[in-house]
């Protein structure tokens, strides 16, 4: 049956064939996995901690959880699946995980979401590193070229789809990126690397870790890249070549048994091409943590961070220029022996300079503090040995929204000590960005004025009501699967109407809809050198204008229908290593802001080999296609690079 669902683009509407073979081989590898033989304690600790299910998790709670239990829609990557990938930055490791839709726009810039609403200023997803959040209030999302972590240091990456507003606060709407580095007790040693192609140009890093005493590690790390431009659609190269060096250190120090102390920071600068000009950007983020232990059960983290950025576009445009201050606090104690309460408080000052030299766009005022205070409570009851209910709410007073309350209710049944049924309703917001209020096109002296387009000054909190359906199994050892469905329910969704009896169009909450789907992942060691992992996600939603309003909502995002990922990590005799990686993109059908898109399949290589302390590896990205159109128009090319590394 086939489908023509746009001029000039014939696609199936069926389930793709990729997808039907990675549930082949994940159901295979599972039966295959159940009749393995024992392994030794020396062999399962070469075994992935994901496929083990035994790694422990915090995105979900707060506290540390193992995977079996989590009563939600997680997916972890580790940061030893994420070297065998050849990837070479943040949004590279996340395109590995299928309940995220990734998009590389151009050479430097990302398209990153959970659960629909995938655009240019993707919103309603929340993202950390460490506990710091890196969602930027201007606009509403993540600036991805600001965010280059050297990779070797990543402990893990923890994704949660649905809402997780309950604790971690507004804007984690459709889901949480958790992004975790290694203690510096773990990265002891030097490690170096250089790369080369014609993509990633080059690629310099270097890292040494030691320590002071008997209790206090630490390790020091520089980097450097070089990216090569994109292409536009006529072939011609576009003008957006980006390079960047970033520098920075963590310390952990056990003061005591029942203290621990963390200090690291992180400081960069670089330059994005644009047509005719150069856009510059740095900044710089010092994060200070301690946790005390009471008891097994009992204990507090005290959290401050500074973080600051500047970025500046061409000259005609401007610049942006950001400092935040955070703290955080968090409690945790037992009642009796079948509760567990956690409360928090976080503090969150954001101070945002705009300033555009150009009449068509001003956002007025160009200086603003935005504050932010919250706090929550979560209560953990075990009502039988297997059944254990979670509820919680934060309650948040925003610059912008007011108070706002997101409450959340969890239920997960465990049996057999490897398998989990759990189900979830949660309710989370997305707080106004200064995109939302205070945008003015063209510029205006003094609102309101006669701009075509001008900011919400009642613009009130987008909201979500999620409901959550999840299994979770670990059939042997060696493999894992889970399933996850949802239904969400927007309220108060962004939209751009016309002021009666005005030449304005201001920006309100117009619209109204939902959306619903159904997330697989899945993972097995298939022999002792041989580990399959991947997921395919079914993704569907029906957005519409709100009684009284005019406004057509495919501005909001521009989401494929179906994806798969796959990821096949293989030892070649000793030494040599086989990794390859690949992914199904559904098309994205043309929206008012956005061409339509091909879906399109997509394949990494990497072939190395372990030369101890030398590893020397050769990576290949996108090599289906020379050129191919992930989101909008540019094209990204087939990329191709060497690596030689050295761990000493």
């Amino acid at each position: 049956m086939l489908k023509k669902s746009f001029p000039g683009r014939i696609t199936s509407r069926r389930t793709p064939n990729l997808f039907w073979l990675l549930l082949f081989l994940l159901l295979s590898a599972t039966a295959a996995a159940q009749n393995r033989k024992i392994l030794s304690a020396a062999e399962l600790k070469r075994l992935s901690v994901e496929e083990l299910m035994n790694i422990e998790v915090t995105s979900v709670s707060r506290m540390p959880q193992k995977l079996t239990e989590v009563a939600s829609a997680l997916q972890v990557i580790t940061g030893a699946e994420i070297q065998r990938s050849g990837a070479t930055n943040i949004p590279d490791a996340l395109k590995l995980l299928s309940n995220l839709q990734v998009a590389e726009y151009n050479s430097s810039a990302w398209i990153i979401s959970s659960r629909g609403f995938n655009t240019i200023f993707a919103n309603k997803l929340l993202v950390m590193i460490d506990g710091r959040s890196i969602y930027t209030p201007l606009f509403g999302g993540v600036i991805w070229d600001l965010q280059n972590l050297l990779l070797e240091d990543v402990d893990r990456i923890e994704v949660v789809s649905g809402p997780g507003g309950t604790l971690w606060g507004a804007n984690a709407v459709n889901g949480v990126i958790n992004i975790i580095t290694k203690k510096a007790r773990e990265t002891q040693g030097t490690y170096i690397s250089a790369s080369a192609g014609n993509f990633i140009k080059d690629n310099a890093e270097i890292r040494h870790g030691g320590r002071i005493g008997p209790k206090m590690f630490y390790r020091i790390y520089g980097q450097h890249f070089d990216r090569n431009v994109s292409f536009l659609a006529n072939g011609n190269e576009n003008s957006d070549a980006w390079g960047m060096s970033q520098a920075g250190f963590r310390l952990d120090w056990t003061g005591s048994p029942v203290n621990t102390y963390t200090v690291q920071g992180d400081f960069y600068a670089g330059s994005r091409k644009t047509p005719g000009f150069h856009s510059n950007s740095d900044g710089q983020n010092v994060l200070a943590r301690w946790n005390h232990t009471f008891s097994p059960r009992s204990g507090l983290s005290l959290q401050v961070y500074y973080d600051r950025y500047f970025r500046d576009d061409v000259p005609s445009s401007g610049y942006d220029k950001m400092k935040t201050y955070d703290l955080d606090f968090q409690y945790s104690f037992p009642i009796r022996q079948r509760q567990s309460v956690l409360v928090g408080f976080n503090y969150r000052m954001s101070q945002d300079e705009v300033v555009y030299a150009t009449p068509a766009v001003a956002i007025l005022p160009p200086k603003k503090d935005l504050e932010r205070v919250s706090g929550f409570i979560q209560d953990e009851i075990r009502l039988l040995d297997s059944l254990k209910l979670t509820v919680g709410t934060k309650l948040q007073h925003h610059f912008y929204a007011g108070f706002g309350l997101q409450p959340s209710v969890r239920l997960a049944w465990t049996f057999r000590n490897r398998s989990t049924l759990w189900a979830a309703v949660s309710r989370a917001l997305r707080t106004a960005s200064r995109f939302d209020v205070d945008i003015y096109l063209p510029a205006a002296p003094q609102p309101p004025t006669v701009a075509s387009v001008a900011g919400g000054p009642n613009f009130v909190s987008e909201k979500v009501l999620a409901y959550e359906l999840g299994y979770r199994i670990q059939p042997s050892n060696y493999a894992s699967f889970s399933a996850a469905a949802f239904y969400n329910v927007y309220g108060d969704v962004y939209s751009v109407e016309p002021d009666p009896g005005t030449q304005t169009y201001r920006i309100q909450n117009g619209s109204e809809g939902k959306s619903w789907g159904l997330e697989l992942s899945g993972g097995c060691q298939l022999t002792n050198s041989w580990k399959l992992r991947g997921g395919y996600t079914f993704f569907r939603k029906d957005l519409r204008t709100k009684p009284g309003h005019v406004f057509n909502p495919d501005y909001l995002g521009n989401d494929a229908e179906n994806q798969v990922t796959a990821q096949s990590i293989l030892d070649i005799f000793r030494r040599w290593h086989l990794d390859i990686s690949g992914k199904y993109i559904d098309h994205l059908p043309a929206t008012i802001a956005t061409p339509a898109v091909a879906g399109f399949v997509e394949m990494d290589l990497r072939l190395a080999v372990d030369l101890k302390p030398f590893e020397i590896a050769v990576v290949g990205q996108n090599l289906l296609h020379e050129r191919h159109v992930e989101f909008g128009s540019f094209r990204i090319p087939r990329s191709v690079y060497f690596k030689i590394a050295c761990r000493f």
